[in-house]
């Protein structure tokens, strides 16, 4: 008889966890038969069924879910195991990265390359999308990891802080306007380009805005701040975004930055994660907070 293997506990837990058997080989990073397969066969070793499909949702049955538990423990016994070999090219599978468009425009280069050296058989599967919507994903177990800013309206059992990040207003060097102490009514007469709606600068700067009811102003939010950028140095209007973001075009004399005196909070970043996840996501999650800190250039013990 098949012994059962930890591929098809693997398995069993992905498909109780995230309800359904395609959303568990996209996890897998396998087709949808391979899932079926495995769950058929290690029902078959065990001689009961462990959960009842219907209609492409997924139930547990009463002895699937006194089973969840005992299959959990056994993953992380051999995850315990593989980590105190000491050796990360153990560590194999996907890891389910969800970054901020920020992160995307900083130090992601350098911090994919990091996991790559120190995990070289995991692979990433990357999404770029609003905090609020990496959130939800982290939630609904779409992700492993996400690195994104806060505040949360819901809160993982663990979050490393990444620094925070301050803003700046910028604007292209043909406007002209880089070399004196701005007031609001000269800065409103460009467009303001920024963060999408709903996000927390882009109703930190509304606010702001309301501040002046005097002065008409026009907010152009955006939910994709490379083309935020791009439309800043074309000189379509300022734009206050966060100082990372925009180093190296200020670098290149692309941008300027603007002598603004007020800017939204800095936004404050986390890596966060169930703490019941694998230990590569652990120290994926270490690696991003090293790296972020010395993108902002300070040294920790």
């Amino acid at each position: 008889m098949a012994q059962i293997n930890l591929k098809q506990l693997e398995t069993f837990v992905q498909v109780a966890d995230l309800g359904g058997f395609r959303r568990a080989a996209e996890r897998l990073n396998t087709t949808q038969p391979n899932v079926s397969a495995r769950i058929a066969a290690l029902e078959a070793q065990l001689g009961r069924k462990l959960m009842d499909r219907d209609a492409g949702s997924v139930r547990l049955t009463p002895f699937g879910e006194s089973m969840l538990d005992k299959a959990r423990q056994v993953l992380a016994a051999m995850d315990d195991f593989v980590s105190g070999a000491g050796d990360d090219a153990l560590f194999d599978g996907v890891l389910r990265l969800g970054v901020t468009e920020m992160i995307a425009h900083s130090w992601l280069v350098p911090y994919l390359s990091g996991l790559k050296e120190r995990f070289p058989n995991i692979d990433v599967d990357l999404t770029v999308d609003l905090s609020a919507n990496l959130s939800e994903a982290l939630f609904d177990r779409s992700l492993d990891l996400a690195l994104q800013s806060g505040p949360f309206g819901r809160t993982s059992a663990t979050a490393l802080p990444l620094g925070s990040f301050p803003y700046i207003w910028v604007g292209a060097p043909v406007l002209d306007i880089g070399r004196r102490v701005l007031n609001w009514p000269e800065l409103a007469r460009f467009p303001i380009l920024t963060h999408a709606r709903g996000t927390l600068p882009f109703e930190q700067i509304q606010d702001h805005v309301e501040g002046f009811p005097d002065v008409s102003a026009r907010i152009v939010p955006s939910t994709n701040m490379s083309a935020c950028i791009q439309m800043t140095i074309e000189g379509l209007g300022v734009a206050c975004l966060p100082e990372s973001m925009v180093r190296q075009e200020l670098a290149t004399g692309k941008l300027e930055a603007l002598r603004y005196l007020w800017c939204p909070d800095a936004l404050r970043f986390f890596a966060r994660f169930e703490d019941t996840a694998p230990h590569f996501v652990r120290e994926a999650a270490d690696l991003a907070s090293e790296i972020s800190w010395a993108d902002l250039g300070v040294i920790r013990e």
